[in-house]
């Protein structure tokens, strides 16, 4: 699928044509609007262009389909782009990752190159001056390794190191978050006492944009870090300060591995253990900036770099106000399912096993659709939550990411939101909301809700999961559960007819809530 609005104005330096990679994740969601009200033209590069259409800017951007490691889709992708940013890694992947990101940085700088793109930015991880780089973790490394790749591709290209970014909906800032919110007393690894240097997200897309104009002689990395030098201890102490808890007790221990606190990670915040592994990596080095070079290219305006408190008073209240625009679950996680829908019941000559429910509901539709939308997160699932409880909690134990993620806006959904272990694959306001799991399963699944009225005037709910097995651990996953269903999915369809029915009575009911009486 591809969107093309009207032919614009040719380029000129501040109106640039600029290629967005990752637009579906947290950084690229937010640059693209800053680089439209900046003045510069648009065109995202994504593998599933229908989970941009439900971004507030998806109709001013260009969308096109393919893939950094697709050479033929980056060729039509780079049409008369002159900027192009590269913002895809596979942090949180399993082995092989490294490769991964080599082949798709070659791959992209070759096509990037033969097009004739005017300069490359990447963004990539700070790293410490006194370390070998073979010393790195494995993916600091490949960080680095990305960013020298690019710069010797003959395209003038900026790299912009960055270390802990916090903002609103950061894997960062909610590690920060939650690891201090729930734990008044924390057993922490040794590397809370490493100084680092967060920035604020503002201040990072700041520089993404001010790289686009930069003269085509430079061609370098760039350190970017905010005003404050902190340990992780000093960052939680000052987020208890900035949020009005009490001050936390911190008790490093030094047994406890990048790895088994990445799995202690996993368990106080919703970071799964697979991200969290290479975020704790890069915090046993003291990360901090050499230089501030690129104020000369893009200056400094009062106020700014954004201080640590003031970022995280800024985050704090774009999450009391619902406005965190992009999350760290906005990208799908590697690995996680992404086929659609199967539209025929032998999809792939294999079995599709369904569970149906329907109820009829006692108020109107727009009613019932509130509660569908509002599910999850905060407000759970409407059935059985011991259940769903220990379905998360057995996710994570196997590597998923559980019900921990919760929702990016406490109301509203759009198509390719991550919600608890599920994510939006299709919304139909006011009428369907379709979810496609991305916990750990032996198969594919799907949840379908839908609103409508029947023949008579009523309004109905009706709800339907589908299943389609992988092999033999696939059908006795499906059998092992198929008892379960009546008490999880029946109970799930009769409370949310429940809550929709006390919602329109609450409000004193509404036009056409119910059908006249020879209807019913």
């Amino acid at each position: 699928m591809a969107t093309h609005p009207p032919t614009p104005p040719a380029s000129t330096p501040d109106r640039a044509l600029c290629l967005v990679t990752g637009a579906s994740g947290y950084i690229g969601g937010r640059l693209v609007p800053e680089l439209l009200d900046a003045g510069h033209r648009v065109r995202c590069l994504a593998r599933t262009p229908a989970n941009l259409r439900g971004h507030p800017w998806a109709d001013r951007a260009e969308v096109v389909e393919g893939d950094v490691t697709d050479a033929a889709s980056l060729r039509h992708a780079f049409r008369d782009v002159d900027v192009a940013y590269y913002l895809v890694h596979s942090l949180g992947s399993g082995h092989g990752f490294e490769e991964t990101d080599r082949r798709a940085a070659r791959t992209f700088a070759e096509q990037a190159r033969a097009a004739g793109v005017r300069r490359i930015v990447y963004l990539g991880g700070l790293t410490p001056a006194d370390v070998p780089e073979r010393e790195l973790s494995p993916h600091l490394r490949s960080r680095a390794e990305v960013g020298r790749i690019l710069l010797d591709s003959a395209v003038p290209t900026t790299v912009l190191r960055a270390a802990v970014v916090i903002g609103s909906g950061s894997a960062s800032f909610e590690m920060l978050r939650y690891l201090t919110e729930r734990l008044p007393v924390m057993v922490t690894p040794s590397w809370v006492g490493t100084r680092v240097q967060p920035i604020a997200v503002r201040d990072v897309l700041r520089y993404l944009v001010g790289s686009a104009t930069m003269p085509p002689d430079v061609n370098r990395s760039f350190d970017i870090g905010g005003p404050d030098t902190l340990t992780y201890r000093d960052m939680m102490v000052r987020y208890a300060a900035v949020a009005g808890l009490p001050r936390r007790l911190i008790l490093p221990v030094p047994m406890l591995t990048p790895r088994l606190s990445s799995h202690w990670i996993g368990l106080v915040t919703p970071v799964p253990a697979a991200l969290a592994r290479p975020l704790a990596e890069s915090l046993r080095y003291e990360v901090v900036c050499a230089e501030h070079d690129i104020a000369a290219y893009v200056p400094d305006p009062p106020g700014t770099p954004v201080s640590f408190d003031r970022a995280l008073a800024l985050a704090l209240q774009r999450i009391q106000e619902a406005r965190v625009t992009t999350r760290w679950s906005s990208a799908s996680l590697p690995g996680a399912p992404s086929d659609p829908l199967p539209t025929d019941p032998d999809w792939a000559g294999g079995s599709l096993y369904t569970d149906e429910r329907e109820r009829t509901v006692d108020a109107d539709p727009h009613a019932l659709w509130q509660v569908i939308e509002g599910i999850g997160g905060e407000n759970g699932w409407y059935s059985f939550p011991l259940a769903w409880a220990v379905r998360g909690w057995l996710d994570r134990l196997v590597g998923g990411v559980g019900l921990r993620r919760g929702r990016r806006d406490a109301q509203r959904l759009r198509v390719g939101d991550a919600l608890d272990f599920w994510r939006v694959e299709e919304i139909e306001r006011g009428s369907l909301l379709r979810l496609r799991a991305e916990m750990r399963l032996p198969g594919l699944a799907w949840l379908e809700m839908r609103t409508e009225r029947d023949g008579a005037g009523r309004t109905r709910y009706r709800q339907r999961a589908l299943f389609h097995p992988r092999g033999l651990a696939g059908q006795l996953y499906w059998w092992s559960v198929a008892p379960f269903h009546a008490v999880v999915f029946g109970g799930m369809a009769r409370n949310i007819a429940r809550t929709a029915e006390r919602t329109a009575e609450a409000r004193g009911g509404a036009p056409g809530a119910r059908p006249p009486r020879s209807a019913r």
